[in-house]
């Protein structure tokens, strides 16, 4: 493949609405960053950590049934519903998958849609340095939608879509400025997110146990350097197999010393454990303490960096 992967453009935190003409809204999915790139060859999926996941997600190999330029490096969400909204655990049962028998099963099961935002590359022709307004001109000319690709809506009345957003439950909204210009590897206030709820990619650093089975998880995110206690969470969306899974997971990890630079507050039934194993958690906000609010666990994060982990991920 002779387009190289890019760490996409990121957003960075707001609670304020900018201000100004020249700003579009955007739902905030609850998936994974994902980019597709097509040499004109062979088309690759591509996460932000620019980890391979053409595999996982077979319904994207046929580039021109949702893409009409001859190359394109094109940046999305891949989602995946439970009931009637984006779900992070769904699409981890797609994301994480090894086997091709696996991913057949689940490709029936779990159907999953790349919600399209932006354009890199076009034609031949890099993209990144013209406006917003212009690279959505160029992906409307390109793209078609079908049930596994869609583009991103744009919305100018930004409270209106906030609202919406918390009467669905849903993860937030996105601000961008229609002047912006695409960075890669860049982070920047032309582009924000408001989030509902605060949410954050963590690791586990020790677990208590039921009847054999890991039935909590201590938490941490690292802070210059130090892995820091945050909280445990028990409650989210794992199911019975998946703590089964994460106990399996958990035994080769298992340490004799508390791995955490703070005391965790409960760490008397604690088994310590090596910080490997990455999982997304949502909470209400954090304490003066710096401590967790009712969190909840999303999923286990396939192949998660513990370099996620962090106060200002």
């Amino acid at each position: 493949m002779n387009l190289t992967p890019v760490i996409p453009f990121e957003p960075i935190n707001s609670t304020i609405i900018p201000k100004g003409d020249n700003w579009i809204a955007q739902i905030k999915w609850d998936g994974v960053r994902m980019l597709s790139y097509y040499d004109g060859i062979e088309v690759r999926l591509i996460n932000r950590r620019k980890n391979d996941r053409t595999m996982q997600y077979p319904e994207f190999r046929s580039p021109s049934e949702y893409c009409s330029a001859s190359s394109f490096i094109v940046d999305g969400e891949l989602i995946a519903f439970d009931s009637n909204k984006p779900s992070f655990h769904e699409i981890m049962k797609r994301d994480s998958l090894r086997s091709k028998k696996s991913i057949e099963i689940a490709t029936s099961q779990v159907p999953v849609t790349l919600m399209v935002f932006d354009v890199l590359y076009c034609n031949g022709e890099w993209v990144v340095n013209r406006s917003l307004a212009e690279r959505q001109i160029v992906l409307s000319s390109i793209i078609k939608p079908n049930p596994h690709v869609q583009i991103v809506q744009n919305f100018t009345d930004a409270d209106g879509l906030f609202d919406v957003m918390k009467t669905h439950h849903m993860e937030g909204i996105v601000y961008k400025n229609l002047s912006s210009t695409y960075v890669i590897s860049g982070k920047d206030s032309r582009w924000q997110k408001r989030k509902l709820h605060q949410d954050l990619n963590m690791v586990i650093g020790g677990v208590t146990y039921r009847d054999k089975v890991v039935n909590s998880i201590l938490l941490g995110v690292f802070s210059n350097g130090s892995l820091v206690y945050v909280g445990h969470a028990g409650a989210g969306k794992l199911t019975v197999a998946d703590w089964m899974d994460l106990t399996s997971r958990i035994e080769p990890l298992i340490i004799a010393s508390n791995p955490f630079a703070n005391k965790p507050t409960r760490n008397k039934d604690a088994v310590w454990v090596r910080p490997e194993i990455v999982v997304k958690v949502q909470f209400m906000e954090w304490t003066l303490g710096k401590a967790m609010r009712h969190p909840t666990i999303q999923g286990i994060v396939a192949n998660g960096s513990i370099q996620d982990c962090t106060f200002d991920a």
